[in-house]
């Protein structure tokens, strides 16, 4: 597989079901996402900062605004009222190859949040997105063996372990293998 630069995310991407909203972040969630994003299992797990501050807030909404504008990333506040962020789910890592586009999704939810079945939703939601009006032929996932929690949710969300190679990535001075699934579209 290779990058393929020329695919674009939409700019603005919106998305209700599952009980859910799922909308961009916007500067009013500033103060929240130190209370979704400063947690161990956080950062153990994925590449946020840690400690995750109110600095670190700001940058991050300002990020996701500029990736969003590019084209290069959607992320999208999880939200069940529209209002309240509860985590995160997006798309970034586009490949092409025989036989189309690949989409890489991610997810997180606050620790406050977590046992609803957020991250099933909101990955359901965007995987559907992804495969419908972005014409992707498959979304993955890299998830390390050892996080129980998003191989379940990936399991739960229609995601199959696949045989392929693991990713070998470095993370926060060790070596994390990521097992890739997959769901492809119907």
């Amino acid at each position: 597989m290779t990058d393929r630069p020329e695919f674009v995310f939409p700019a603005t991407v919106s998305l209700t079901g599952q009980g859910l909203r799922l909308r961009q972040w916007t500067e009013a969630d500033v103060p929240e996402l130190p209370g979704l994003f400063d947690d161990g299992e956080v950062a153990h797990w994925t590449p946020l900062a840690s400690p995750f501050g109110p600095d670190d807030a700001r940058e991050y909404v300002t990020r996701a605004n500029e990736r969003a504008a590019d084209g290069t990333r959607i992320q999208l506040a999880i939200t069940t009222d529209g209002s309240w962020p509860l985590g995160e789910v997006g798309a970034f890592g586009v490949h092409t190859g025989p036989p189309g586009v690949s989409i890489e999704l991610g997810y997180v939810v606050g620790r406050a949040h977590r046992g609803h079945r957020l991250a099933v939703r909101a990955l359901t939601l965007l995987t559907e997105y992804a495969h419908e009006e972005l014409g992707a032929y498959r979304t993955v996932l890299n998830i390390e063996r050892d996080n129980a929690a998003s191989n379940g949710v990936a399991r739960s969300a229609g995601y199959q372990l696949t045989r392929d190679q693991p990713l070998t990535r470095e993370h926060r001075g060790r070596l994390a293998e990521l097992r890739i699934w997959q769901r492809l579209a119907a």
